[in-house]
């Protein structure tokens, strides 16, 4: 956790020298950065150790399943700003330990779609029909026909867990066979998964309507034995399931329970909890129709996820999007030009709350509270661009808009997101308060965008009538509502330096606030004080 991430602003980009590109990603990946100016070193497979000496010389690197981007990894590549998986899962990457680093983890979620639902669709007929063992038992010799009797897919009832891109895909092609298809996902609404015919229901809907179960989620605590000893017993006699996606989705033991006692009749598995498998028993079950993840092994999904992740590094680089970025929301909202001046006023906001409140502790409360309808989901990346701001010299990691919220919670900052739809009556309606308590007290800053450029709008009740853009070298002071002091510091600026704009805040509390826009920064505010209550300065 040493590297400094490039602060994205103005063109929103970075840097990326040399990629590393591993695991047989096709040729045509390597080819596009080359293309674009960015070295790319083409290596077949490396072992641990050897990855950990050559990751250090890379600012990205690319990998398909086979090489794991572990924490001890990620601790030497100093340099690394993303990792590219040329497929869907990240299974093999530590998405947590990347994200402490501030590297961005980014794969291609559309680049297998295809192929994992033909090989799905594929896999729930050879199970039904008993292709494969069909196929062998004539290879050795034998005329099995009544030993192998099938069942039809027409009229059968296909319950999909993930109505996403693959999800969808099944189901488009599984009614053409005939099949009513029902379906559970937390994030696609019932409205959407009715448009391509899909009924959704609860889990405990679903399992006993089931002919058919298919799974189509990654693999994270929650869908962990998603299918097991619970939901088995909660099914049709009989159901049989299809797994295309991750091992350890189903539970294999209480699969194997079910297969036994004849409560499931069949199972079509592409992966599994260990691979190459460990539970031969399951393996060489006869109900038990498997493949060795093959489900993206296709010439065209190859193709397809090497010239993608390729292009989502060139997108990236060229600040156009983070298509594809799984850590890094904040960041990708950095990158649409809507978005931009917000993130640079979050930053702004909490780069002045450092400034003029101190660093940050375990007891520092934070709150990031946007007003207006435009901003109601803004809060994630704005919490995370206030955050960046405040914590730049408060860590020795790094920070950018991927590690901000871990390093957050590191330092011990308590940080909060809020939205209210309307504005303070004073203040514009577009608005972004920055909350600061420090043992105990409040302090309240606020701003805005205008004219694409972050805006200082308040400091602590004090309401700067036509705002004061926050850029380049900036001096604010607080005094007292019956000193004039202005004439005195600009005397003793105009010796060393040129004053480019001046801004004050209308009486609030007997105080007012004053903020001086200078040409080049002060080597110290030390000789201000004799004229003011409190003097800091900042440079953004």
């Amino acid at each position: 956790m040493r590297r400094i991430f490039p602060q994205l602003k103005n063109k929103m980009a970075f840097t990326l020298r040399k990629v590393l590109v591993l695991d047989n990603v096709a040729s045509c990946c390597a080819q596009v950065l080359q293309d674009n100016g960015i070295q790319a070193d083409s290596v077949a497979k490396l072992s641990k150790e050897e990855l950990l000496a050559k990751i250090q010389n890379y600012d990205g690197v690319i990998v398909r399943s086979a090489t794991k981007i572990t924490s001890d990894v990620l601790d030497v590549a100093k340099n690394l700003k993303i990792i590219g998986r040329a497929g869907t899962g990240v299974d093999n990457i530590d998405v947590t330990a990347a994200s402490r680093h501030g590297v961005i983890v980014m794969n291609t979620p559309a680049g297998n779609t295809l192929s994992a639902a033909e090989h799905t669709c594929a896999m729930m007929c050879a199970m039904s029909r008993y292709l494969p063992q069909g196929h062998m038992s004539l290879k050795q010799g034998r005329w099995d026909r009544k030993l192998f009797m099938g069942s039809e897919l027409h009229g059968k009832t296909l319950a999909i867990i993930g109505l996403g891109k693959i999800g969808k895909e099944v189901a488009t092609r599984m009614q053409s066979f005939g099949m009513t298809t029902i379906g559970y996902d937390p994030i696609i609404p019932a409205s959407e998964a009715a448009e391509f015919n899909v009924e959704w229901m609860e889990l405990e809907q679903m399992w006993p309507k089931a002919d058919y179960i298919t799974v189509h989620t990654p693999l994270i605590p929650q869908t962990r034995g998603l299918i097991g000893e619970k939901s088995f017993p909660q099914c049709k006699t009989g159901v049989r399931v299809i797994n295309v996606a991750r091992g350890g989705i189903i539970d294999e033991e209480a699969l194997l329970k079910a297969l036994e006692s004849g409560q499931c009749g069949g199972a079509a598995l592409d992966v599994f909890e260990q691979e190459p498998p460990t539970n031969l028993a399951l393996v060489q079950h006869p109900k038990v129709v498997v493949t060795p993840h093959l489900g993206a092994s296709t010439e065209e999904a190859q193709l397809r996820v090497a010239m993608e992740i390729a292009e989502q590094f060139v997108d990236a680089v060229n600040g156009k999007s983070l298509f594809g970025a799984i850590n890094a929301r904040a960041l990708s909202s950095a990158l649409k030009p809507e978005t931009k001046p917000l993130v640079s006023l979050g930053e702004c906001l909490g780069a002045t709350a450092r400034a003029l409140y101190g660093e940050v502790n375990q007891q520092t409360e934070v709150q990031v509270i946007t007003y207006g309808e435009g901003l109601k989901n803004a809060g994630s990346y704005l919490g995370a661009a206030v955050t960046v701001g405040l914590l730049k010299s408060a860590t020795s990691n790094g920070i950018n808009l991927v590690n901000a919220g871990v390093l957050a919670k590191e330092v011990g900052v308590q940080l909060a997101t809020s939205h209210q739809d309307a504005a303070p009556a004073n203040l514009p309606g577009a608005l972004v308060s920055v909350l600061v308590t420090l043992q105990g007290v409040r302090h309240v800053l606020s701003g805005s965008v205008m004219n694409d450029r972050p805006v200082l709008l308040e400091i602590d009740g004090g309401v700067f009538a036509s705002g004061v853009v926050l850029q380049g070298n900036m001096l604010v002071y607080q005094t007292q509502v019956s000193a004039t002091v202005f004439p005195a510091i600009a005397s003793v600026l105009s010796t060393t330096n040129q004053i480019l704009s001046y801004g004050t805040t209308m009486p609030s509390k007997n105080s007012s606030w004053s903020v001086i826009q200078l040409a080049s920064p002060l080597p110290s505010a030390e000789s201000l004080k004799q004229h003011v209550t409190f003097a800091a300065q900042l440079s953004l």
